[in-house]
């Protein structure tokens, strides 16, 4: 067979199984709607049925349905006009990190000899946690994928309360709306190079320090971990899409969104006209949008209708989530077509195809720390299969994981979203 029919064949068979998928999710949706409209109905035929046997409860139910209904649009449109007064607010004031925690500057690679618009941050304990600076430190890279930083220590509850409460020094890896000109992904590398480094000088006493990385921030610190193997503890990789391209096409699988968007869309021309679009910045609101078009019912509808619904509770929560959510941060075009070049497409991390901004390959077998990889199998932005596979791409088996003295350890929840990997107080 030749290559071209060797193409032509994989198409056909990759938008058959596209055409599988969208017609089971549209067979799926109509069943449950049926099933939702059946039994709305129901309930209301009983409902009307125990009402007509009295007029005046009719009549009142009515009436308190309406007050209900106006209270609760009042507060729902007060809720949306604090959430754009916010927005205005944090827009004014340079889209500071939505941390909870206090904190305090370390570093800041702004000031760096190859400049990148990265900071390192020490968080500083809560009224009540103590810290002890001789127990081993943490390092949290958040994602940097269209929205800002702080995240991993949005609420007390989250990765950085709880590392402080188990007597951690807490650091933290923030970033600013606007790159420096000329910025690389292999430059901000060598700049969290320096940032582990000087936590080691910080903590001359100390183990090496434990990187968490969330999503973008998980292969952040795998890069980081690799190119510096001597510096960095062990590894916490949340939800970070690792092989890219990773999992099965068959029936029944492939049900992640994410992973057709670069094909049907063919590839990476369109973050580059962006770029090009944007005078050489490419606008983190567009990978938001990317995340927004997973789920469009939950953009358009059920997000307000969990707030209307649930409006004497839920707003505090919206407008905080919202704080995060709704600013967006640049990148240059060098960095967004590194990223998808050389990783979304090129899938080249872990087969050693990268280099650092030094010459030197990435190779992930030169990471001697243990690592520890967590997935859903609710995430439909970084599958199971995409955290998980590189470890066959990159090891021949488990004997040779051994004999590298490598421990890798894969934690799988059952059904959260992506953020919840990272962010719910319950995970």
């Amino acid at each position: 067979m030749t290559e071209t029919s060797q193409q032509l064949d994989r198409s056909l068979k990759l938008s058959t199984n596209i055409a599988k998928v969208l017609a089971r999710r549209a067979e799926g949706a109509l069943k449950e709607y049926r099933a939702e409209v059946e039994r709305i109905a129901k309930a209301q035929v009983e409902l009307v049925q125990k009402q007509w046997s009295n007029p005046l409860q009719f009549w009142t139910d009515g009436y308190r349905y309406a007050v209900d209904f106006a209270q609760r649009s009042v507060l729902f449109l007060d809720t949306l006009r604090q959430r754009g007064n916010q927005f205005i607010e944090r827009e004014k004031a340079g889209h500071p990190p939505v941390l909870h925690f206090d904190y305090e500057m370390v570093l800041d690679a702004r000031q760096f000899e190859r400049p990148v618009n990265y900071a390192l941050v020490r968080i500083t304990p809560p009224n009540g946690v103590v810290v002890d600076d001789t127990r081993r430190p943490y390092i949290i890279i958040d994602p940097r994928a269209g929205h800002g930083p702080g995240i991993g220590g949005f609420k007390d509850d989250s990765q950085t309360g709880e590392a402080l409460r188990g007597g951690h020094p807490v650091y933290f890896v923030i970033f600013y709306p606007e790159p420096e000109p000329g910025q690389t992904l292999p430059d901000v590398c060598a700049a969290e190079q320096q940032f582990v480094r000087k936590v080691r000088q910080l903590h001359p006493d100390s183990p090496k320090p434990v990187l968490v990385g969330n999503c973008q921030g998980g292969w952040a610190a795998m890069m980081l971990a690799a190119s510096s193997p001597e510096d960095t503890g062990p590894l916490l990789i949340n939800g970070a899409p690792m092989s890219y391209w990773g999992g099965a096409w068959s029936e029944g699988e492939g049900d992640n969104p994410m992973r057709y968007s670069g094909g049907l869309l063919g590839g990476t021309w369109l973050s580059s006209l962006m770029a090009d679009l944007g005078n050489g910045k490419f606008d983190g609101a567009w990978l938001v949008q990317n995340f927004e078009s997973l789920n469009p019912a939950n953009t358009l509808w059920s997000k307000h209708y969990k707030l209307f619904a649930n409006i004497d509770q839920e707003a505090p929560r919206f407008l905080d989530f919202e704080r995060w959510w709704g600013g967006f941060y640049l990148m240059n075009r060098e960095e967004i077509e590194w990223i998808t070049q050389n990783l979304f497409v090129g899938n080249k991390l872990w087969s050693g195809g990268v280099s650092s901004g030094d010459g030197k390959v990435f190779d992930l077998r030169e990471i001697k720390s243990p690592i520890v990889l967590f997935a859903s199998m609710g995430d439909n932005i970084t599958p199971p299969e995409q955290a998980f596979n590189w470890v066959a791409d990159v090891y021949g088996s488990t004997d040779e994981i051994k004999a590298r003295g490598q421990v890798i350890v894969g934690l799988l929840h059952k059904d959260v979203g992506h953020l919840g990997i990272f962010v719910s107080g319950a995970v």
